[in-house]
């Protein structure tokens, strides 16, 4: 056996058995789903069917980012280069700032004017990666993420806007790259964390109209938002992602924690209701908790 296939093999055995200790977390959805928890150094708790594989929807959005992001570390991709409709740039797209809207290649506002949320941008960043660097798109996440993490279940052979599957137990290990990077610099991991074009209004899916709408790249801040999926007591620099398979990857670098939820049930009326408790949840019973 290669010394990379042994590796990945002992991270699930040693990840997947770790028994939690702590009592369950009240996840008020009848369909299956799973919950985990993690901090930088470790998972500190899942629930439900960690490692069953279930869509990702819109949380493929800030997997597919880091794969985009790890080609300008490498200097295959520059963030302020042309791409997309006219005046855009990489940075744009990543930022839903190019002016496309949710489906379709015709633009619908002026570039940088509003916060747009498109699938469209993702699937156009992804053939610019593939243009910078001769890879299908596919295979460059595979390479660069898939194979850099050391994951195990994280499937990326569809869109990069809405088409990946994985486990929670592969999520909490991105969630903790999202906590301190080792595929980004500090500095671009910085960028990515940062309000992009502050003070654009827009609409979050689910939630209506924010002012401002803020996002990084390719991930969402939560900052003062008002209603949202993540809880009351998520620190404004939260960041991360929710879909519409019921779905949710939050990283709260204030807590120093990462949260992943996935479900068999879409998202609706009742993740709104139970999505904000859960968080609060988690940061009440684990933020500030020595691993000791």
């Amino acid at each position: 056996m290669s010394r990379f296939c042994h590796d990945r093999v002992r991270r699930a055995i040693v990840e997947r058995v770790q028994p939690t200790t702590e009592p369950p977390i009240p996840v008020d959805l009848d369909a299956a789903h799973a919950l985990g928890v993690t901090d930088a150094s470790g998972t500190l708790h899942t629930q439900g069917e960690p490692r069953r594989i279930f869509d990702l929807a819109s949380v493929s959005k800030p997997l597919a980012a880091l794969g985009v992001l790890v080609a300008v570390e490498r200097g295959l991709v520059d963030l302020d280069e042309p791409a997309g409709p006219e005046g855009a740039t990489v940075r744009h797209l990543l930022a839903h700032t190019a002016g496309y809207p949710f489906e379709g290649e015709e633009t619908v506002g002026a570039v940088g004017a509003r916060r747009i949320y498109s699938n469209t941008g993702f699937e156009v960043l992804a053939a610019h990666v593939e243009e910078a660097t001769g890879h299908d798109f596919p295979d460059w996440m595979e390479q660069t993420v898939v194979q850099g993490l050391d994951l195990v279940d994280l499937e990326v052979d569809g869109s990069p806007a809405a088409g990946y599957r994985s486990t929670v137990d592969d999520l909490l290990v991105i969630g903790r790259e999202l906590l301190t990077p080792t595929l980004l610099s500090a500095e671009l991991h910085a960028e990515m964390t940062a309000v992009q074009y502050p003070g654009l209004s827009g609409l979050l899916p689910g939630y209506g109209r924010q002012k401002p709408n803020d996002w990084g790249l390719g991930v969402e801040i939560r900052d003062g938002k008002d209603p949202h999926w993540t809880g009351a007591h998520s620190s404004p620099r939260t960041f991360g992602h929710f879909g519409q398979a019921g779905s949710f990857l939050w990283v709260d670098p204030e807590a120093g924690l990462a949260c992943a939820f996935l479900g068999e049930e879409r998202f609706g009326p009742e993740h709104v209701r139970i999505w904000p408790g859960i968080t609060d949840e988690v940061l009440a019973r684990f933020a500030g908790r020595s691993r000791g």
